[in-house]
């Protein structure tokens, strides 16, 4: 399929590497051994280095490693071409390049969001969440603000970007993981751990405006690009879930693989990838047709995912 042409970046915790596979082959081109453990990643916007958080080798809010690094591979040789020390140990979780062009990584035990000048390999900003466990983010698309998921806070902490401050702090249930954020900015998607149930946030007013049931507990979502779509990724029922956002009802369900962690969509919205950590497995749902592929077969531990185009 000509629409598969590329490669994927692939984070395996288990290993402690970072794979680069051909999507069009399942073939592993070539493997990078990185830190314990890396879970995230984010490449350059010329798609030559790829940037992975090295957090630890435990859980959210367990007792083990602490990480303070990012490593950062040269995708062309495939290769370790060197790390970003953040100064302290604070579990950096996951990283994106900033319409700045900064590097923006999680720093949960620091109760923060950092921003990294990767020219020079310095962290050059600290905007604190108000929060424990900030694991993942989005930024608003024109950049100014960042949307965090604090996980034991069960909350979505609003930053300001260019003052480096927080705005406000939204609680949302006991537990959330993860986000996601509406195409045009409107809406701010995060996931109750203990019910089967999506936040959705107004951005103009910071505030809850309406819940979304779904049939099983969701992790994490994604819109696509058209702004039609939202894709749920829920572990427990080994499902995906395809949410119409106008009419907020379910479209579409697929079944998955058995653990199931990540999911990632590639920029031009054709394909889902969704890493499935225990099995080793990566399904593949291709959004042009709506339509399961078969899967990439990998290793176990398989976790973060980036695209990069051919």
């Amino acid at each position: 399929m000509k629409g598969l042409n590329g490669r994927l970046v692939v984070v395996n915790q288990y290993d402690h590497t970072v794979l680069v596979v051909d999507a069009s082959t399942h073939e592993i081109l070539g493997e990078v051994s990185v830190g314990v453990n890396g879970h995230e990643v984010d490449l350059s916007e010329d798609g030559q280095f790829a940037y992975v958080p090295i957090y630890s080798n435990v859980g959210a809010g367990q007792p083990g490693t602490d990480g303070r690094q990012i490593d950062v591979i040269d995708l062309a040789e495939i290769k370790l071409d060197r790390t970003i020390d953040l100064g302290k140990a604070v579990r950096p979780h996951r990283a994106l390049f900033g319409a700045n062009r900064l590097l923006y990584v999680t720093a949960e035990l620091d109760n923060a969001l950092y921003a990294v000048d990767v020219t020079t390999d310095t962290v050059v900003g600290r905007i604190p969440t108000g929060q424990e466990q900030t694991h993942m983010f989005v930024f608003s698309p024109d950049g100014t603000r960042a949307y965090t998921a604090n996980i034991s806070d069960g909350s979505v902490s609003v930053l300001d970007l260019v003052k480096q401050d927080l705005i406000t702090i939204i609680p949302v249930a006991g537990m959330v993981q993860r986000i996601s954020i509406s195409v045009d900015g409107k809406w701010v998607f995060t996931h109750d751990q203990l019910e089967p149930r999506i936040a959705m946030i107004d951005t103009g007013t910071n505030e809850i405006v309406r819940w979304i049931d779904i049939p099983g507990v969701a992790f994490a979502s994604t819109p696509t690009p058209d702004g039609d779509w939202l894709i749920v990724l829920s572990p427990k029922s080994h499902q995906l879930f395809v949410i119409d956002l106008k009419t907020l009802d379910i479209a579409r369900t697929f079944d998955l693989p058995s653990s199931s962690i990540g999911l990632y969509l590639r920029p031009d919205g054709a394909c889902a990838y969704v890493s499935c950590i225990g099995s080793g497995k990566i399904a593949v749902l291709d959004v042009t047709t709506w339509e399961m592929l078969p899967t990439i077969d990998l290793v176990p531990g398989v976790d973060g995912i980036c695209w990069i185009a051919p």
